[in-house]
């Protein structure tokens, strides 16, 4: 209850507009994911109402994410396949991928009760932002045709090459629906005041609702909610728990959705205006405990999603209780208003996720990878790349283990870090030695993690033969962490080592 009464007037209102921006993305992404529209906002709910009562972090949103777009869709398809029709039946299929969201659930309540929330610490930077982007080609690809009022399902090289032919026979209608949909997530943010006050996806609907009512637009190419919330509840479907397949989809759902969670989190804290940092442990708890509900009772598999809880912070939410409110508004409408829910044209969902997904695999995020090093772009476009042909666990572990296999030759050999730590009472030094990378960042990360706060620390870097561009992010971020703490940090001995590429945070490795 901390924060309540007191921060009240900031988190309410930024709790309302987060309703206004979470709405229809809710139903939007659950569309894409071969789901009941409903499942998103049953999401929404739990990850605002339960989440926000027992998560680690401050000022993020729960909810379903385009992130998880592609894991669901193919759990929802895999899952409900029939080998003996050739058939999907994406009721049956829905259902078992509820019961992989129950496992995962339940996995990630372990997993923050064994601490393992510095997971992301052993991951590539380049390597994450790969699987972000090849995530968004995915939805970029497959929303496209919805967006057109074209129904189109298979591989996703299928997907992309028939986009031509979804173009020759759109239904003009809907088509203009959806270009007018997207050209407003383009636009919107470019108005000024008015953006300020209205987000874009609620003036999408606005205007998109209208257009299908001038247009005539056909039920078949709208929303469809039950009127009677009791009527959404599907149940989770166990016929499939001993099958390969299963435990595939639970290794993957664990593994992106705790990844961007505790990512988000991570990113938050940089934007918390009061620099507050999250409980990592407890995060994943609580991400467990909303996961496990939400799949019992019809919803999606949830993460911190970074644009709202970015969106959050900017409209001046200053707890937890803004993520609360905003399921609460949540709950109300779909019990309230589902009759105004179901006037919302597919294709206005479908423009949103296009822009979204552009952003997730946007030019310049393989720019940005670029001037962090040609091994780094060339991790993030492997990565990508697979993600779309192939699967999205199959992606991230070739990124993985080439970016070990390049850490090897670089010098990085172990999983623990060489550091030499010599407390001098107001005076600490930490000593690095040998290569570092992402590789022995989690060793190295605890050893910053119980450095004495408050202290003037020095950074001796005298020793180092080379530090991966994924350790020179951490401790270019960790410097301003422990300043947060009331200490200093001066950094010694980094003259000797050359940068690999033009970024700040790039590579370095020793001259001699």
């Amino acid at each position: 209850m901390p924060g309540l009464i007191e921060n009240l007037r900031f988190d309410l209102p930024a709790g309302f507009i987060l309703f206004l921006i979470a709405l229809p993305l809710s139903l939007g992404i659950a569309i894409a994911s071969g789901a009941p529209p409903i499942a998103g906002v049953i999401t929404a709910v739990i990850g605002g109402v339960i989440g926000a009562l027992i998560s680690g972090s401050h000022v993020t949103i729960n909810g379903a994410a385009a992130g998880l777009i592609a894991i669901v869709y193919g759990a929802v398809n895999g899952l409900g396949f029939d080998p003996a029709t050739g058939d999907v039946d994406l009721i049956r299929g829905f259902r078992a991928a509820l019961a992989v969201g129950v496992v995962c659930g339940i996995i990630q309540i372990g997993m923050g009760l064994l601490k393992l929330g510095k997971m992301t610490n052993i991951f590539p930077l380049n390597v994450v932002h790969g699987m972000l982007a090849g995530i968004g080609i995915i939805i970029m690809a497959k929303q496209v045709h919805l967006a057109v009022g074209v129904d189109f399902s298979g591989g996703m090289i299928a997907t992309i090459a028939a986009i031509p032919a979804s173009f020759a026979n759109m239904v003009p209608s809907v088509a203009l629906i959806g270009g007018i949909s997207l050209g407003l997530m383009i636009l919107w943010p470019r108005l000024g005041r008015i953006a300020q006050f209205v987000p874009a996806p609620l003036a999408v609907v606005i205007v998109a609702i209208g257009l299908s009512k001038a247009l005539s637009v056909p039920d078949a190419f709208l929303v469809s909610v039950p009127t009677n919330i009791a009527d959404a509840y599907l149940s989770p479907d166990w016929s499939q728990v001993a099958t390969p397949l299963f435990w595939k989809f639970v290794v993957t759902y664990v593994f992106v959705a705790s990844l961007e969670s505790l990512l988000t989190a991570a990113a938050m804290d940089k934007m918390d205006p009061w620099k507050r940092r999250s409980d990592m442990n407890r995060e994943l708890i609580g991400k467990g405990a909303a996961n496990t509900l939400s799949s019992f009772v019809g919803g999606l598999p949830m993460i911190a999603e970074v644009v709202r809880s970015s969106a959050n912070i900017m409209n001046g939410a200053r707890t937890r209780w803004a993520n609360f409110f905003h399921g609460v508004f949540l709950a109300v409408a779909v019990v309230a208003i589902p009759q105004l829910l179901n006037m919302i044209p597919l294709a206005a969902l479908a423009g949103m996720l296009v822009f979204i997904g552009f952003r997730l695999a946007h030019p310049k995020e393989f720019i940005h990878a670029a001037k962090t090093g040609n091994e780094e772009v060339f991790y993030m476009a492997v990565t990508a790349v697979l993600v779309v042909v192939e699967d999205l666990l199959i992606g991230v572990i070739a990124g993985f283990v080439l970016a070990l296999v390049i850490n090897a030759v670089r010098g990085v050999r172990g999983v623990k870090a060489p550091t030499e730590i010599t407390d001098a009472g107001e005076q600490v030094t930490l000593k690095l030695r040998g290569a570092h990378g992402f590789l022995n960042f989690l060793s190295l990360r605890g050893v910053l993690d119980d450095l004495p706060p408050g202290k003037a620390l020095t950074l001796d870097l005298s020793e180092v033969r080379y530090i991966d561009h994924t350790v020179h992010e951490q401790l270019h971020d960790f410097e301003g962490e422990y300043a947060r703490t009331g200490g200093s940090v001066r950094v010694i001995g980094k003259d000797r080592l050359k940068s690999l590429a033009e970024s700040h945070v790039a590579a370095l490795r020793a001259t001699s």
